[in-house]
Protein backbone atom coordinates (compact mmCIF):
# COMPACT_ATOMS: atom_id res chain seq x y z
CA UNK A 1 0.00 0.00 0.00
CA UNK A 2 1.01 3.60 0.42
CA UNK A 3 0.36 6.90 -2.17
CA UNK A 4 1.60 5.66 -5.51
CA UNK A 5 1.55 6.61 -8.74
CA UNK A 6 -2.05 8.69 -9.15
CA UNK A 7 -2.55 6.85 -11.86
CA UNK A 8 -21.16 7.46 7.32
CA UNK A 9 -20.13 3.33 7.11
CA UNK A 10 -18.30 2.30 4.65
CA UNK A 11 -20.67 0.66 1.86
CA UNK A 12 -18.41 -1.64 0.20
CA UNK A 13 -18.43 -4.99 1.50
CA UNK A 14 -15.44 -6.08 3.37
CA UNK A 15 -15.40 -9.27 1.69
CA UNK A 16 -13.58 -10.21 -1.54
CA UNK A 17 -16.05 -11.01 -4.96
CA UNK A 18 -14.79 -11.74 -8.05
CA UNK A 19 -15.21 -8.76 -10.85
CA UNK A 20 -17.85 -9.72 -12.58
CA UNK A 21 -17.35 -9.69 -16.64
CA UNK A 22 -19.47 -6.33 -17.14
CA UNK A 23 -17.44 -4.75 -14.00
CA UNK A 24 -14.10 -5.81 -15.79
CA UNK A 25 -15.27 -5.12 -19.40
CA UNK A 26 -16.48 -1.75 -18.59
CA UNK A 27 -13.52 -0.69 -16.35
CA UNK A 28 -11.02 -1.57 -18.70
CA UNK A 29 -12.63 -1.17 -22.39
CA UNK A 30 -14.84 2.22 -21.84
CA UNK A 31 -13.86 4.23 -25.36
CA UNK A 32 -11.77 6.87 -24.12
CA UNK A 33 -13.27 9.55 -26.81
CA UNK A 34 -16.43 9.36 -25.12
CA UNK A 35 -15.14 10.05 -21.33
CA UNK A 36 -15.56 13.19 -19.45
CA UNK A 37 -12.80 15.81 -18.54
CA UNK A 38 -11.45 15.76 -15.68
CA UNK A 39 -12.90 19.08 -14.74
CA UNK A 40 -16.63 17.71 -15.99
CA UNK A 41 -19.48 18.09 -13.54
CA UNK A 42 -20.36 14.46 -14.84
CA UNK A 43 -17.75 12.70 -12.91
CA UNK A 44 -18.63 11.98 -9.03
CA UNK A 45 -16.29 10.31 -6.12
CA UNK A 46 -18.27 7.03 -5.26
CA UNK A 47 -17.68 3.96 -3.62
CA UNK A 48 -17.09 0.65 -5.65
CA UNK A 49 -18.94 -2.02 -5.85
CA UNK A 50 -17.21 -5.33 -4.79
CA UNK A 51 -16.92 -6.67 -8.08
CA UNK A 52 -15.42 -3.23 -9.08
CA UNK A 53 -13.23 -3.29 -5.94
CA UNK A 54 -11.60 -6.35 -6.66
CA UNK A 55 -11.35 -5.34 -10.43
CA UNK A 56 -8.90 -2.27 -9.56
CA UNK A 57 -7.04 -4.74 -7.14
CA UNK A 58 -6.22 -7.08 -10.09
CA UNK A 59 -4.95 -3.66 -11.77
CA UNK A 60 -2.86 -2.88 -9.25
CA UNK A 61 -1.40 -6.21 -8.89
CA UNK A 62 1.43 -5.85 -11.40
CA UNK A 63 2.55 -2.70 -9.72
CA UNK A 64 2.11 -3.65 -6.38
CA UNK A 65 2.07 -7.65 -5.83
CA UNK A 66 5.53 -8.84 -6.97
CA UNK A 67 6.23 -10.83 -4.01
CA UNK A 68 2.73 -12.92 -4.00
CA UNK A 69 0.63 -14.80 -6.94
CA UNK A 70 -1.93 -12.55 -8.06
CA UNK A 71 -4.73 -15.04 -5.69
CA UNK A 72 -2.78 -14.43 -2.82
CA UNK A 73 -2.40 -10.47 -3.66
CA UNK A 74 -6.10 -10.16 -4.17
CA UNK A 75 -6.70 -12.65 -1.44
CA UNK A 76 -4.36 -10.19 1.15
CA UNK A 77 -6.05 -7.36 0.00
CA UNK A 78 -9.64 -8.81 0.87
CA UNK A 79 -7.96 -10.36 4.37
CA UNK A 80 -7.20 -6.41 4.95
CA UNK A 81 -10.51 -5.47 4.97
CA UNK A 82 -11.31 -7.59 7.94
CA UNK A 83 -8.45 -6.57 10.38
CA UNK A 84 -8.86 -4.49 13.47
CA UNK A 85 -8.16 -1.47 12.00
CA UNK A 86 -9.92 -1.24 8.94
CA UNK A 87 -13.00 -3.48 10.05
CA UNK A 88 -16.47 -1.70 11.13
CA UNK A 89 -15.86 0.88 8.67
CA UNK A 90 -12.34 1.68 9.09
CA UNK A 91 -11.50 1.15 5.74
CA UNK A 92 -13.65 3.07 2.71
CA UNK A 93 -12.45 2.71 -0.45
CA UNK A 94 -13.38 5.12 -3.20
CA UNK A 95 -13.15 5.44 -7.14
CA UNK A 96 -13.89 7.87 -9.46
CA UNK A 97 -16.28 7.62 -12.09
CA UNK A 98 -19.02 8.48 -14.53
CA UNK A 99 -22.15 9.70 -12.54
CA UNK A 100 -24.58 8.31 -15.08
CA UNK A 101 -23.26 5.04 -15.72
CA UNK A 102 -24.63 2.20 -13.80
CA UNK A 103 -22.19 0.27 -10.87
CA UNK A 104 -20.51 -2.59 -12.46
CA UNK A 105 -20.87 -0.98 -16.21
CA UNK A 106 -18.98 2.16 -15.29
CA UNK A 107 -15.57 3.03 -16.17
CA UNK A 108 -13.17 3.46 -12.95
CA UNK A 109 -11.06 6.51 -13.76
CA UNK A 110 -9.06 6.44 -10.76
CA UNK A 111 -9.23 4.96 -7.22
CA UNK A 112 -7.71 5.03 -3.78
CA UNK A 113 -8.56 4.23 -0.04
CA UNK A 114 -8.62 5.50 3.24
CA UNK A 115 -8.27 4.14 6.88
CA UNK A 116 -9.34 5.81 9.69
CA UNK A 117 -6.80 6.67 12.74
CA UNK A 118 -7.15 8.09 16.22
CA UNK A 119 -5.17 11.22 16.52
CA UNK A 120 -4.34 13.82 19.35
CA UNK A 121 -3.68 17.67 18.75
CA UNK A 122 -1.62 20.27 21.42
CA UNK A 123 -1.97 23.85 20.93
CA UNK A 124 1.04 25.53 22.66
CA UNK A 125 1.20 24.13 25.61
CA UNK A 126 5.10 23.68 27.35
CA UNK A 127 5.97 22.74 30.43
CA UNK A 128 3.51 19.95 30.36
CA UNK A 129 0.08 22.37 30.75
CA UNK A 130 -0.79 21.71 27.38
CA UNK A 131 -4.24 20.12 26.63
CA UNK A 132 -4.04 17.54 24.53
CA UNK A 133 -7.36 16.75 22.43
CA UNK A 134 -8.21 13.56 20.67
CA UNK A 135 -9.68 12.93 16.83
CA UNK A 136 -9.13 11.81 13.77
CA UNK A 137 -7.52 11.23 11.19
CA UNK A 138 -6.87 9.26 7.80
CA UNK A 139 -4.37 7.72 5.87
CA UNK A 140 -5.02 7.49 2.39
CA UNK A 141 -3.07 4.30 0.32
CA UNK A 142 -3.33 2.53 -3.53
CA UNK A 143 -3.65 6.14 -4.98
CA UNK A 144 -4.25 4.24 -8.54
CA UNK A 145 -5.15 5.27 -12.11
CA UNK A 146 -4.94 2.56 -15.37
CA UNK A 147 -2.17 3.44 -17.79
CA UNK A 148 -4.64 4.03 -20.77
CA UNK A 149 -6.96 6.53 -18.07
CA UNK A 150 -3.62 8.18 -17.50
CA UNK A 151 -2.40 11.63 -18.45
CA UNK A 152 -6.26 13.46 -17.76
CA UNK A 153 -5.92 14.90 -14.58
CA UNK A 154 -8.35 12.08 -13.49
CA UNK A 155 -6.11 11.57 -10.52
CA UNK A 156 -5.97 15.39 -9.50
CA UNK A 157 -9.39 15.51 -9.47
CA UNK A 158 -10.06 12.61 -7.29
CA UNK A 159 -7.49 14.13 -4.97
CA UNK A 160 -8.93 17.03 -4.31
CA UNK A 161 -12.61 15.43 -3.80
CA UNK A 162 -10.97 12.86 -1.58
CA UNK A 163 -8.98 15.94 0.11
CA UNK A 164 -11.91 17.71 0.74
CA UNK A 165 -14.35 14.66 1.78
CA UNK A 166 -11.83 13.26 4.23
CA UNK A 167 -12.55 17.11 6.19
CA UNK A 168 -15.52 15.62 7.83
CA UNK A 169 -15.33 11.87 6.97
CA UNK A 170 -16.53 9.60 9.72
CA UNK A 171 -15.14 12.36 12.15
CA UNK A 172 -17.84 12.84 15.12
CA UNK A 173 -17.10 15.59 17.21
CA UNK A 174 -13.54 15.95 15.88
CA UNK A 175 -10.19 17.47 17.65
CA UNK A 176 -11.07 20.19 16.37
CA UNK A 177 -14.54 20.29 18.07
CA UNK A 178 -16.72 21.33 15.13
CA UNK A 179 -17.02 18.21 13.78
CA UNK A 180 -13.96 17.87 11.26
CA UNK A 181 -11.42 15.39 10.89
CA UNK A 182 -7.69 16.60 12.07
CA UNK A 183 -5.61 15.63 9.29
CA UNK A 184 -4.92 13.37 6.54
CA UNK A 185 -1.93 11.84 5.38
CA UNK A 186 -0.24 9.99 2.35
CA UNK A 187 3.22 8.78 1.14
CA UNK A 188 3.65 9.74 -2.02
CA UNK A 189 6.12 7.14 -4.43
CA UNK A 190 6.64 10.11 -7.08
CA UNK A 191 8.12 13.02 -5.36
CA UNK A 192 6.77 15.89 -3.30
CA UNK A 193 5.07 17.96 -5.90
CA UNK A 194 1.73 16.43 -6.89
CA UNK A 195 0.23 15.56 -3.88
CA UNK A 196 1.70 19.00 -2.64
CA UNK A 197 -0.46 20.41 -4.89
CA UNK A 198 -3.41 19.41 -3.93
CA UNK A 199 -3.31 20.25 -0.11
CA UNK A 200 -0.73 17.60 1.46
CA UNK A 201 2.37 19.09 2.31
CA UNK A 202 5.83 17.10 2.54
CA UNK A 203 7.78 17.03 5.88
CA UNK A 204 10.33 14.92 6.58
CA UNK A 205 11.07 11.85 5.23
CA UNK A 206 14.60 10.50 5.89
CA UNK A 207 15.69 6.89 7.64
CA UNK A 208 18.84 5.17 8.92
CA UNK A 209 19.35 2.08 7.40
CA UNK A 210 21.51 -1.17 9.13
CA UNK A 211 22.32 -4.01 7.05
CA UNK A 212 21.44 -7.09 8.18
CA UNK A 213 23.78 -9.80 10.18
CA UNK A 214 23.21 -13.48 10.36
CA UNK A 215 23.47 -14.48 14.09
CA UNK A 216 23.00 -12.42 17.43
CA UNK A 217 26.41 -10.96 19.41
CA UNK A 218 27.11 -13.20 22.75
CA UNK A 219 25.82 -11.15 26.00
CA UNK A 220 22.52 -9.75 24.23
CA UNK A 221 20.31 -7.61 26.90
CA UNK A 222 17.40 -7.21 24.51
CA UNK A 223 14.63 -9.82 25.39
CA UNK A 224 12.73 -10.28 22.28
CA UNK A 225 8.44 -9.03 21.76
CA UNK A 226 6.26 -10.83 20.52
CA UNK A 227 2.27 -10.30 20.38
CA UNK A 228 1.19 -11.18 23.94
CA UNK A 229 3.51 -8.07 24.92
CA UNK A 230 2.21 -5.26 22.60
CA UNK A 231 -0.81 -4.26 24.65
CA UNK A 232 1.22 -2.80 27.29
CA UNK A 233 3.77 -1.52 25.29
CA UNK A 234 1.30 0.75 23.35
CA UNK A 235 -0.73 1.65 26.50
CA UNK A 236 2.54 3.04 27.78
CA UNK A 237 4.02 4.47 24.40
CA UNK A 238 0.40 6.51 24.40
CA UNK A 239 0.72 8.07 27.84
CA UNK A 240 4.19 8.69 26.59
CA UNK A 241 3.00 10.27 23.41
CA UNK A 242 0.20 12.13 25.06
CA UNK A 243 2.90 13.74 27.62
CA UNK A 244 5.25 14.33 25.30
CA UNK A 245 2.87 16.46 23.29
CA UNK A 246 1.54 18.43 26.44
CA UNK A 247 5.44 19.69 27.20
CA UNK A 248 6.09 21.37 24.18
CA UNK A 249 6.72 24.59 23.72
CA UNK A 250 4.12 27.36 22.43
CA UNK A 251 4.02 28.59 19.34
CA UNK A 252 2.87 25.16 16.94
CA UNK A 253 0.41 22.83 16.96
CA UNK A 254 1.61 19.39 17.33
CA UNK A 255 0.01 16.50 16.00
CA UNK A 256 0.47 12.96 15.94
CA UNK A 257 -1.25 9.62 14.88
CA UNK A 258 -1.77 7.16 17.91
CA UNK A 259 0.82 4.06 18.15
CA UNK A 260 -2.25 2.08 19.26
CA UNK A 261 -2.94 -1.78 19.11
CA UNK A 262 -5.02 -1.74 16.08
CA UNK A 263 -2.32 0.59 14.59
CA UNK A 264 0.38 -1.97 14.92
CA UNK A 265 -1.51 -5.12 14.29
CA UNK A 266 -2.59 -3.80 10.84
CA UNK A 267 1.03 -3.53 10.09
CA UNK A 268 1.70 -7.54 11.65
CA UNK A 269 -1.14 -9.08 10.42
CA UNK A 270 -0.02 -7.90 6.98
CA UNK A 271 3.15 -9.13 7.23
CA UNK A 272 1.79 -12.17 8.85
CA UNK A 273 -0.32 -12.80 5.42
CA UNK A 274 3.04 -11.99 3.37
CA UNK A 275 5.27 -14.20 5.28
CA UNK A 276 2.92 -17.24 5.60
CA UNK A 277 2.48 -16.70 1.69
CA UNK A 278 6.07 -16.58 0.66
CA UNK A 279 8.01 -18.67 3.83
CA UNK A 280 5.03 -20.94 4.82
CA UNK A 281 5.22 -19.94 8.56
CA UNK A 282 4.85 -16.70 10.02
CA UNK A 283 7.69 -14.79 12.50
CA UNK A 284 7.41 -15.19 16.24
CA UNK A 285 9.97 -11.99 17.18
CA UNK A 286 8.15 -8.52 16.48
CA UNK A 287 10.69 -6.89 18.19
CA UNK A 288 12.81 -6.27 21.25
CA UNK A 289 13.11 -4.11 24.54
CA UNK A 290 15.72 -3.58 27.42
CA UNK A 291 15.63 -2.13 30.32
CA UNK A 292 13.63 -2.40 33.54
CA UNK A 293 9.94 -0.90 33.29
CA UNK A 294 10.58 2.90 33.72
CA UNK A 295 13.84 2.71 32.03
CA UNK A 296 13.29 0.91 29.06
CA UNK A 297 14.06 1.40 25.25
CA UNK A 298 11.80 -0.27 22.69
CA UNK A 299 11.36 -1.08 18.97
CA UNK A 300 9.06 -3.09 17.15
CA UNK A 301 8.91 -3.96 13.50
CA UNK A 302 7.57 -5.54 10.54
CA UNK A 303 8.82 -7.24 7.54
CA UNK A 304 7.50 -5.72 4.43
CA UNK A 305 7.73 -7.64 0.81
CA UNK A 306 7.66 -6.23 -2.54
CA UNK A 307 10.75 -8.70 -4.25
CA UNK A 308 9.97 -11.88 -2.27
CA UNK A 309 11.80 -14.76 -2.85
CA UNK A 310 13.41 -12.94 -6.17
CA UNK A 311 14.56 -10.25 -5.15
CA UNK A 312 16.03 -8.76 -1.83
CA UNK A 313 15.89 -5.32 -2.86
CA UNK A 314 11.73 -4.84 -2.60
CA UNK A 315 12.25 -6.40 1.45
CA UNK A 316 12.88 -4.22 4.15
CA UNK A 317 12.54 -4.75 7.85
CA UNK A 318 10.80 -1.60 8.95
CA UNK A 319 10.98 -0.74 12.27
CA UNK A 320 7.61 0.75 13.29
CA UNK A 321 7.97 2.93 16.47
CA UNK A 322 11.16 3.44 18.54
CA UNK A 323 10.23 4.51 22.06
CA UNK A 324 12.13 5.54 24.96
CA UNK A 325 10.85 5.29 28.21
CA UNK A 326 13.02 7.81 30.21
CA UNK A 327 14.54 10.17 27.81
CA UNK A 328 15.88 11.83 30.30
CA UNK A 329 18.49 9.13 31.15
CA UNK A 330 21.79 10.06 29.35
CA UNK A 331 22.76 8.49 26.38
CA UNK A 332 25.38 6.42 28.21
CA UNK A 333 22.47 4.47 30.44
CA UNK A 334 20.26 3.25 27.19
CA UNK A 335 23.23 2.62 24.62
CA UNK A 336 23.96 -0.93 25.24
CA UNK A 337 20.24 -1.94 25.11
CA UNK A 338 19.61 0.08 21.83
CA UNK A 339 22.56 -2.03 20.38
CA UNK A 340 21.12 -5.30 21.51
CA UNK A 341 17.71 -3.99 20.16
CA UNK A 342 19.41 -3.49 16.62
CA UNK A 343 21.47 -6.23 16.61
CA UNK A 344 17.89 -8.51 17.02
CA UNK A 345 16.61 -6.61 14.11
CA UNK A 346 19.74 -7.50 11.82
CA UNK A 347 19.34 -10.88 12.72
CA UNK A 348 15.83 -11.00 12.22
CA UNK A 349 16.37 -8.96 8.80
CA UNK A 350 19.47 -11.15 7.30
CA UNK A 351 16.66 -14.67 8.48
CA UNK A 352 13.91 -12.97 6.73
CA UNK A 353 15.63 -12.03 3.43
CA UNK A 354 15.38 -8.71 3.97
CA UNK A 355 17.62 -6.04 1.95
CA UNK A 356 18.12 -3.89 5.43
CA UNK A 357 16.63 -2.48 8.54
CA UNK A 358 14.97 1.01 8.29
CA UNK A 359 14.44 3.31 11.01
CA UNK A 360 12.10 6.28 9.86
CA UNK A 361 12.73 9.68 11.35
CA UNK A 362 14.81 9.25 14.31
CA UNK A 363 14.43 11.66 17.35
CA UNK A 364 17.28 13.82 18.00
CA UNK A 365 17.69 11.45 21.52
CA UNK A 366 17.45 8.03 18.88
CA UNK A 367 20.15 9.57 16.52
CA UNK A 368 22.67 10.30 19.28
CA UNK A 369 21.92 6.44 20.42
CA UNK A 370 22.74 4.92 16.56
CA UNK A 371 25.76 7.48 16.14
CA UNK A 372 27.09 6.35 19.77
CA UNK A 373 26.16 2.55 19.30
CA UNK A 374 28.82 1.49 17.18
CA UNK A 375 27.11 -0.19 14.50
CA UNK A 376 28.05 0.50 11.15
CA UNK A 377 24.66 2.81 9.20
CA UNK A 378 23.87 4.99 6.56
CA UNK A 379 21.62 8.12 7.26
CA UNK A 380 19.00 8.21 3.95
CA UNK A 381 16.84 11.43 3.31
CA UNK A 382 14.41 10.48 1.12
CA UNK A 383 13.20 13.08 -2.07
CA UNK A 384 10.69 10.73 -3.91
CA UNK A 385 10.08 7.34 -2.50
CA UNK A 386 7.96 7.47 0.98
CA UNK A 387 7.01 11.00 1.22
CA UNK A 388 5.57 11.68 4.22
CA UNK A 389 2.76 14.35 3.63
CA UNK A 390 -0.06 15.84 5.73
CA UNK A 391 -3.17 17.86 5.10
CA UNK A 392 -4.39 19.78 8.05
CA UNK A 393 -8.30 20.84 8.77
CA UNK A 394 -7.33 23.20 11.20
CA UNK A 395 -7.35 27.08 11.06
CA UNK A 396 -3.65 27.03 11.38
CA UNK A 397 -0.74 26.92 8.35
CA UNK A 398 0.11 24.01 7.73
CA UNK A 399 3.66 25.30 8.19
CA UNK A 400 3.07 25.67 11.92
CA UNK A 401 2.68 21.92 12.36
CA UNK A 402 4.95 19.90 14.47
CA UNK A 403 4.29 16.64 13.05
CA UNK A 404 5.85 14.24 16.39
CA UNK A 405 6.47 10.71 16.00
CA UNK A 406 6.25 10.68 12.34
CA UNK A 407 7.95 6.95 12.22
CA UNK A 408 6.91 3.92 9.88
CA UNK A 409 4.10 2.94 12.45
CA UNK A 410 1.89 5.96 10.74
CA UNK A 411 2.02 4.59 7.02
CA UNK A 412 -0.41 2.80 5.50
Amino acid sequence: MGSHNPSATNPSSSTSAPPSPAAAAAASSWPLDSLPDASSPQLILTHPTPAERTHTWKMTYPMWGGALTEHDYLAREAYLTTVPLARDGGITHWILTVADAAPDRRPILSSCESLRKRAVVCRGGGDGDGKVKEGVAHGIASVFTEPRFRGRGYASRMMREVGERLRGWQAGGGGNGDGRSLFSVLYSDIGKTFYARHGWAAFESSHVAFKPVEGLAEGQVARVIGYHELAELCAVDERLLRANLARRGPGKTHVALVPELDTLLWHLMREDYMTKSIFGRTPIVRGAVAGEPGKRVWAVWMRGYYGGLKKKEGNTLHILRVVVEDPEQPDEKLVDGFRSIVQVAQHEAAEWKTQDVQMWNPTPKIKGLVEKCGIEFEFVTRDKDSIASLRWYGEEPTAELDWVANEKYAWC
